[in-house]
C-alpha cells in the first residue's frame, strides 16, 4: 500500500514510519524541515526521495505532494501540540490544526484516498466520567483550551466531509502518548517535561490528585499501524492504556530513574488550569477491532524514556 505520513519527523510519525516500512508498505513522508535528518535527532527511515518539505497549512504545498505521491492512505499526524502551546502560539495552532486538516480533507474529497486522523484525548474536555468514543455525541462537553478545541474542530470537519462527500476516514484519540523519541520542548507531554527537567536539575510542579493514562509510544504506534489492514470508515478509537496513575506516581518513578533530588518537586493541591483533573478511558473498541495491546507498564516506559533522553542529551552535547 502507498502511504503518506504528515508530520513524519514527529514523535508518532517517525515511529509509525518504522512500523509501516517493516510491514512492506511504500511509505512517503512530509514535515517542515528542509532535510530529513537534523541536529542528530535520527528520526525515521524514509528514503530521501520519499521525503518532502511541506507545511500542511499551505494548500499549494500539500496539493503538490498529494498529486505527486497519489497515496492510497494518508496518516495525518502533523499538528501543533499541547494546551500551553495553544495559549501562547494560538495563531500557528489554528493554522496548522484547523486549516491544515481542512486542506487535507479538501484534497481527500478530490483524490479519494483513505485518511487516518490523529486526534487527542483533550477533546473530552471537562468530562470526568469514563471516556468512551461516542460520549461526545451524547453529552454536552466543553473543551478546555485552544488545542483541544482545534482537535474537536478537526473531528467536526471530518464528519461534515463524510456526510457531504462520502469520504472515508478513521479518527484516533491518543491518551498521553510518551516515550523514546520525544525530544524536549516546553510544550511536550508532562512525562517528557518532567524527565528533561529532573535530568537537568530543574524544578517541576506536581498537581496532586490528577490522574492520567500514559500510553507508551511503541504500543500506541503498533495499534495505529494496524488500521491499514482493519480500516473501517467512520470509526473513532481511543488508543490508551488501562493503567491509570496519579501525577504524583509519575513524578515518583521519574525521580527513581533519574536519581534527581526530591527537593526539585513542588506539590500543589489546587486544580491545574486548562485541563481536566481525571481521565478515565474505555479502550475496548481499539482492543477488539485493532488488536490494541498496551503491554508496557508505566514504570518500564519511564525507565526506557529516561535512558533514551540521557543518550539523546549526550549526543546533542557532542554534536
Amino acid at each position: 500500500m502507498k502511504i503518506l505520513i504528515t508530520g513524519v519527523l514527529g514523535v508518532i510519525g517517525s515511529k509509525l514510519e518504522e512500523v509501516l516500512l517493516s510491514s512492506g508498505h511504500d511509505v512517503f513522508g512530509i514535515d517542515l524541515l528542509h532535510a530529513e535528518r537534523i541536529y542528530g535527532h535520527g528520526l525515521g527511515k524514509v528514503k530521501n526521495d520519499n521525503y518532502f518539505r511541506c507545511d500542511v497549512g499551505e494548500y499549494r504545498q500539500i496539493k503538490e505532494v498529494i498529486e505527486h505521491v497519489k497515496p492510497d492512505l494518508v496518516y495525518h499526524c502533523a499538528a501543533e501540540f499541547g494546551r500551553w502551546n495553544g495559549e501562547h502560539f494560538y495563531e500557528q495552532v489554528w493554522k496548522t490544526n484547523a486549516i491544515g486538516t481542512k486542506n487535507i480533507i479538501r484534497l481527500q474529497e478530490q483524490h479519494r484516498f483513505k485518511l487516518v486522523h490523529c486526534s487527542s484525548s483533550e477533546v473530552y474536555g471537562d468530562y470526568e466520567d469514563v471516556m468512551y468514543e461516542d460520549v461526545l455525541e451524547e453529552v454536552p462537553i466543553d473543551q478546555m483550551n485552544d488545542y483541544a478545541i482545534s482537535k474537536r474542530v478537526n473531528e467536526m470537519q471530518i464528519k461534515n466531509s463524510r456526510t457531504v462527500y462520502n469520504t472515508e476516514t478513521v479518527v484516533v484519540r491518543f491518551f498521553n502518548t510518551y516515550g523514546p523519541g520525544e525530544w524536549y520542548h516546553p510544550f511536550r507531554s508532562v512525562n517528557c517535561v518532567f524527565v528533561y527537567n529532573l535530568l537537568h536539575g530543574k524544578p517541576i510542579t506536581v498537581y496532586k490528585g490528577h490522574t492520567r493514562s500514559s500510553t507508551y509510544i511503541y504500543d500506541a504506534v503498533k495499534t495505529l499501524a494496524n488500521i491499514c489492514e482493519n480500516f473501517i470508515a467512520g470509526e473513532t478509537y481511543n488508543i490508551a492504556t488501562n493503567e491509570r496513575h496519579t501525577i504524583e506516581k509519575l513524578a515518583e518513578l521519574i525521580l527513581k530513574y533519574t536519581g534527581a533530588n526530591k527537593d526539585l518537586v513542588t506539590y500543589k493541591e489546587e486544580h491545574e488550569i486548562l485541563t481536566t483533573k481525571h481521565k478515565k478511558v474505555d479502550n475496548t473498541k481499539s482492543v477488539e477491532q485493532l488488536n490494541h495491546t498496551a503491554s508496557t507498564s508505566l514504570e518500564e516506559g519511564v525507565k526506557n524514556t529516561v535512558e533514551w533522553m540521557k543518550k539523546y542529551n549526550k549526543r546533542l552535547q557532542q554534536s
